[in-house]
């Protein structure tokens, strides 16, 4: 009913253009309400609106005055507008033909006069309407009409900022995710310590949880570098650490300390034997040889641990833990796992 001839050739550009709107899911935005709140004072009508219709679905961005439910874009009129990326005016709902027999017009809030402009994310591309509404039959002025579009087009240029912002912090988040990982491997950096071990080790010691660490640091790795060259040493530590994330969990955190050194953060371990099951499965993995273009080459690990707060209440001192435990461990021979107050 709200819509009278079929959809565009650009239809698919302007839903993946909609989509890049709903999909901030950020919720109104106060530059939104006062702009249809200051329509709705301009105009002096009951409601104003900012509608972005999808593929099946009239979305409200925001709404001033008389608060309406979303509905299907068959009974909106806003598709119209849409539609025609033109301007809608339709003074009485009440005695038109089509539009008369609206749930809105013909039930509460019983709506006699409607006023649309489209509102564009892009030159030609609709993406919704900017409407007033009235429970009375009325005319607008063409001072009015042109008024109309103006907020229209201020409204495409809030959901276009609010897209660039949005976009923005995406590119920051990657930007700061990308400064704690660490390039060849994958893992997290040191940078991560404070940014994130940090934060969650605090949060478990707060709720009286515990907190892990082991800390791996591969045995004869300098001889790999020396008679392989750096290429071949590059690519065991690649495929060293597929190997530790093939036996640590998902929430565990993994980190790059530094050439052939690794840390690995356990939150909330449920007990000293997840720690000592995963040093042992991490030992395992690694008394298999690397097999690098057909040659054979062998990468032990030596392994300390330590829980918090047994071991320490904060990362420095659980860390000097660890690396006493690690120390031992090498001192005893290598490829094995020595713990500290666990």
């Amino acid at each position: 009913m709200g819509q009278s001839a079929p959809w565009p050739n650009n239809e698919t550009e302007r839903l993946v253009a909609v989509r890049s709107i709903l999909s901030l899911g950020s919720g109104p935005t106060p530059e939104l309400a006062a702009l249809s709140e200051l329509a709705q004072g301009v105009f002096d009508m009951p409601r104003a609106a900012v509608h972005v219709l999808d593929e099946d679905w009239l979305h409200i961005a925001h709404q001033a005055g008389i608060q309406v439910d979303e509905c299907s874009r068959d009974i909106s009129i806003c598709t119209r507008v849409v539609l025609s990326n033109d301007v809608l005016i339709v003074p009485d709902l009440g005695a038109h033909p089509e539009l008369s027999f609206l749930p809105y017009v013909q039930g509460a809030p019983q709506f006699r006069f409607y006023a649309g402009a489209p509102i564009e994310l892009e030159p030609g591309l609709a993406v919704g309407a900017f409407c007033i509404l009235d429970t009375s039959p009325r005319q607008l002025e063409p001072g009015e009409v042109d008024s109309l579009r103006r907020f229209a087009v201020l409204a495409g240029a809030l959901l276009r900022l609010q897209k660039a912002n949005f976009t923005m912090s995406l590119a920051e988040t990657a930007l700061r995710d990308a400064a704690m990982t660490d390039p060849l491997t994958g893992f997290y950096n040191r940078h991560a310590l404070s940014v994130l071990v940090d934060r969650q080790m605090h949060t478990a010691l707060q709720s009286n949880e515990t907190f892990g660490a082991l800390y791996l640091d591969m045995d004869g790795f300098k001889q790999i570098n020396d008679t392989f060259g750096h290429g071949v040493g590059d690519r065991v530590l690649y495929e060293a650490a597929a190997r530790i994330r093939n036996v640590i969990r998902a929430e565990d955190i993994a980190v790059r300390m530094g050439g052939d050194e690794f840390a690995v953060f356990v939150p909330r371990p449920a007990g000293s034997d997840v720690l000592a099951g995963m040093a042992n499965r991490l030992l395992e993995a690694f008394r298999e040889p690397f097999d690098i273009d057909g040659q054979s080459v062998r990468a032990l690990l030596s392994i300390g641990g330590a829980i918090a707060p047994q071991a320490g209440i904060d990362r420095i001192s659980l860390l000097r833990s660890v690396d006493e435990a690690l120390y031992q461990a090498k001192k005893d021979g290598r490829d094995r796992f020595v713990s500290r107050a666990i």
